[in-house]
């Protein structure tokens, strides 16, 4: 009697164990389940490895992928991703992620990942690779997404760090970033709202942000309206005609090296025969902002301040 009673409360402090160890956090729609803490982590791309980084999680990544076949990387990021390898320049291979053996591998759509591409979660179930899904991007399979808000960051956040076993410093970082926002937009309350076009570099058709990318919701967070908010994407293109005929007042210039991108790509518009008659670029009104200020991540919340100050003037 003892000895059943003894395995009885023995297995109720097994279930209790499991389950406490146990998360479970929402992936596009799906749950996404860890019965244990993952140990060994591979982030794909510098926003998504910037919020690793912010979380303290270096121990455990195992790996980084998408950095530097695209991004000049800042001496900021370099040091805090120290010795840590990078699996594959641009996108991985299935062969690259299982040669490291992780457990959770954190990525997107088009941020690592190709609906119906060689790198999925299904590809990867079979190695018992599961994938957390950044969810600005869960909008390329989902078409009844809500429009982007910085909630985007947010929850990625509070799920990485739920997670990984984080929670507490994930929750402080959040609560930390929306005192920031809640500063800046107690500033430009009562401003008026520029026109704003964020533009990915010159091309025929202009490659930029729509109503579910994350730009979107930091233009708001600043004080700006965007002129392409009514495009059904979170990035994609629109037509040279449709912006000029917006008139934007002021202009995001995505620079992928830090710097002198930016530059060019204003020339570009100062000779473009629509674009150069817009008030954005007949007075000059722009600015530069990095790859990684522009996609979910910790370093938006200083782009949106940035930002702020670059079309208020009446912002210190």
């Amino acid at each position: 009697m003892i000895k059943s009673y003894l395995i009885y409360l023995l297995c109720i402090i097994l279930t209790f164990v499991t389950a406490a160890k146990t998360q479970t956090v929402d992936n596009c729609g799906e749950p996404l389940v860890f019965e244990t803490t993952p140990e060994r982590l591979v982030v794909h791309d510098m926003n998504m490895a910037d919020m690793a980084f912010a979380l303290g999680l270096q121990d455990r990544i195992v790996g980084l992928t998408g950095i530097t076949g695209w991004y000049k990387a800042s001496p900021e990021f370099n040091a805090l991703r120290g010795d840590i390898p990078e699996l594959a320049p641009k996108y991985p291979t299935v062969e690259n992620l299982v040669a490291v053996e992780p457990d959770i591998f954190f990525a997107g759509w088009y941020y690592g990942m190709r609906p119906g591409g060689e790198v999925t979660p299904d590809t990867l179930a079979p190695f018992g690779i599961k994938t957390m899904i950044l969810t600005e991007s869960c909008v390329h399979l989902d078409k009844n997404r809500p429009e982007a808000s910085m909630d985007l960051l947010f929850d990625d956040i509070l799920r990485l760090g739920k997670v990984m076993g984080v929670e507490n410093r994930a929750e402080a970082l959040v609560a930390g970033w929306k005192s920031q926002l809640i500063s800046i937009q107690e500033q430009t309350a009562d401003l008026p709202k520029p026109r704003v076009f964020l533009l990915d570099g010159p091309a025929d058709a202009p490659f930029t942000s729509g109503k579910f990318a994350i730009p979107d919701a930091m233009i708001s967070a600043a004080g700006g309206q965007s002129v392409t908010h009514d495009l059904e994407t979170s990035w994609g293109r629109t037509s040279w005609e449709a912006v000029a005929s917006a008139n934007p007042e002021f202009l995001i210039l995505l620079d992928y090296q830090t710097g002198n991108g930016a530059n060019d790509t204003f020339r570009f518009l100062q000779d473009h025969p629509l674009m150069s008659l817009t008030d954005a670029v007949r007075n000059n009104r722009w600015i530069g902002l990095r790859y990684e200020e522009l996609t979910p991540g910790p370093a938006n919340i200083e782009a949106i301040e940035k930002l702020a100050k670059a079309m208020h003037s009446e912002i210190n």
